[in-house]
């Protein structure tokens, strides 16, 4: 779907702007908000640039670069912390061969850090796009990749 038939599902209401933000980089191949789709957002939305470029950088939510067609979020926040997230970004950055940050060679992947999920009385934590895994050990981050290789494969 083109830029223009995503952004025109929405009202041209500057309320609107996070919605459609969400709406053109689910839509991307890569994950990412390009600057045409922010150029043309702001032109459907009356603002300048800057503000629209101001709202993509703010958010942690938003990449204004391409990333893996899974996102990782890993929660970094005091509980998670106490419950050794550590040793599960060490893991993950292990398996899938980047750092925090970087997207694997098979552009299936990419590994960032989250200062909150909300998930504290089952730390550690992390989501895969807009699912949240809980009580993360050593095993489970093994089949929780290989299940979303395996989906990626079916796809």
């Amino acid at each position: 779907m083109s830029i223009q038939k995503i952004i025109r599902q929405f009202e041209p209401e500057q309320h609107n702007l996070l919605n459609i933000l969400h709406a053109l980089q689910n839509s991307s191949s890569g994950n990412y908000l390009s600057k045409e789709a922010m150029e043309e957002t702001a032109r459907y939305l009356g603002l300048t640039k800057a503000s629209v470029y101001g709202v993509a950088t703010y958010y942690t939510m938003f990449s204004l670069k391409p990333r893996g067609r899974f996102i990782i979020r890993i929660c970094v926040s005091p509980v998670c912390e106490l419950m050794k997230v550590d040793i599960i970004i060490k893991q993950i950055e292990s398996i899938l061969d980047i750092k925090v940050g970087e997207t694997s060679s098979d552009r299936l992947f990419t590994l960032e850090l989250s200062e909150c999920l909300g998930q504290c009385q089952k730390a550690p934590s992390m989501m895969v796009n807009d699912r949240v895994y809980k009580c993360l050990g050593k095993d489970s981050i093994k089949e929780i990749i290989e299940k979303y290789r395996q989906k990626a494969k079916l796809n």
